[in-house]
């Protein structure tokens, strides 16, 4: 079941992918203005929102929903470990075991034969490596404080669903980030989701220069630190009066 679950998703994302390649083609043909991104940058970078969607936030965990509604989260709070800590274990679970079975072969298709390149220098692999280390922890994090919200919310879909439009959105998932208008560019520089995809993925292109790695990786970093303080916050204020139900 788990290999035909990776094929089924792995044809989905190739699929998907060659619709969304085709409809950047067509942008880029139709438009007379230059682009802020090449065509070649723009389709890696689409390749790569394919190979990786599971580093989107897009759904709190099941399992701890589930426990959260029948009460046996009980049990998650009387053993002797930090809560916080071994959701967040999950959240990286969840964000990085299925990228990588969907990766790999994504990248054994895209790169040869479907317009996907690689990163122009070794200095650009470099940082993108280091990048999608920050780009885990901070999607984790992200996911992390959405599992917290189900001491409040119980069933979670409404997280859920505003999780799916609004990080995939501002992570440029739908459409890379240096393509929408000029007047958003600066609240989208500040956000933290550009760092879940956007930066990583056009430090692989060679569309930001490893030169500016640094700085945007201590910003991941910040922000996956206020996501974590935040979310140890709010698990302390659910935990310290609540209400199970279900037995």
């Amino acid at each position: 079941q788990y290999r035909a679950a990776a094929l089924a998703g792995l044809g989905t994302q190739l699929f998907w992918g060659l619709i969304r390649v085709m409809v950047f083609e067509a942008f880029y043909r139709s438009a007379a203005a230059p682009q802020p991104m090449s065509l070649q940058d723009t389709v890696t970078y689409l390749w790569l929102t394919q190979a990786m969607l599971h580093l989107i936030p897009f759904r709190v965990d099941a399992e701890l929903a589930a426990m959260v509604r029948d009460g046996t989260v009980v049990y998650e709070l009387a053993r002797p470990m930090d809560l916080y800590w071994a959701w967040y274990a999950r959240a990286i679970a969840m964000r990085t075991a299925p990228t990588i079975l969907r990766a790999l072969p994504m990248f054994a298709i895209a790169l040869p034969f479907l317009g996907m390149r690689l990163p122009p220098t070794g200095w650009s692999f470099a940082a993108f490596v280091v990048s999608i280390g920050g780009a885990v922890l901070l999607t984790s994090a992200v996911t992390s404080l959405a599992n917290i919200s189900l001491f409040w919310t119980l069933s979670g879909q409404g997280v859920s669903n505003l999780l799916q439009v609004v990080v995939m959105f501002l992570a440029g998932m739908y459409v890379p980030l240096p393509l929408l208008p000029d007047w958003a560019q600066g609240v989208l520089t500040v956000l933290p989701f550009r760092g879940i995809m956007d930066v990583p993925f056009r430090l692989w292109s060679g569309d930001i220069p490893p030169a500016e790695a640094p700085l945007l990786v201590v910003q991941q970093l910040a922000w996956s630190a206020a996501f974590i303080l935040l979310g140890r916050w709010m698990l302390g204020r659910g935990t310290r009066r609540l209400v199970l139900q279900g037995g």
